[in-house]
């Protein structure tokens, strides 16, 4: 997936004429048809025919490519992507979470705390996954409050959580 964002993944067949769920990594269900034909993580490309929203975090779409059913339900689990030159350039204070993977993070003393392996929204706000050097993983917020500031291509710069006991 390198040079590519995730936009949505299939969650499951919705009817009986091809239609698919799509969990969506988009402020709004209509980007998913916005940048072009997505491409699945086995390499198939595919048109959005129709698109409407779903329950929240999801939308309902037809795929041209998509019959029925059971060539439905063949794309539940596959990852929807656009190349990562389709997107417009985000706006300041703005970031894909796929240019902040791989970034350093560090302390405001510029001591390295680890890098950027993921980032998550298990429903209670974003989460950096964090690999210290010593190869453990850490969770910490991605918010106003933690983040002091990013700076791309390089590093984020955080104001570690005091937690109990430290």
């Amino acid at each position: 997936m390198a040079g590519r964002i995730l936009l949505g993944a299939v969650i499951g067949a919705h009817g009986t004429k091809g239609e698919v769920r799509v969990k969506i990594f988009t402020l709004e269900p209509d980007a998913l048809c916005a940048y072009g034909p997505l491409t699945t993580d086995d390499g198939r490309r595919l048109s959005v025919a129709t698109l409407r929203a779903g329950k929240p975090g999801e939308a309902i779409v037809r795929f041209t490519e998509i019959a029925d059913r059971n060539a439905a339900e063949a794309l539940k689990g596959r990852q929807l992507s656009v190349p990562r030159d389709a997107l417009p350039a985000p706006e300041a204070d703005e970031f894909y979470h796929a240019d902040l993977i791989g970034l350093a993070v560090e302390d405001s003393s510029n001591v390295v705390l680890g890098r950027v392996r993921a980032l998550h929204n298990f429903g209670a706000g974003d989460l950096m996954e964090v690999e210290t050097p010593k190869g453990a993983t850490e969770f910490i917020p991605f918010n106003s409050t933690i983040v002091l500031k990013v700076e791309l291509p390089t590093r984020i710069v955080i104001a570690p959580p005091a937690y109990e006991g430290t």
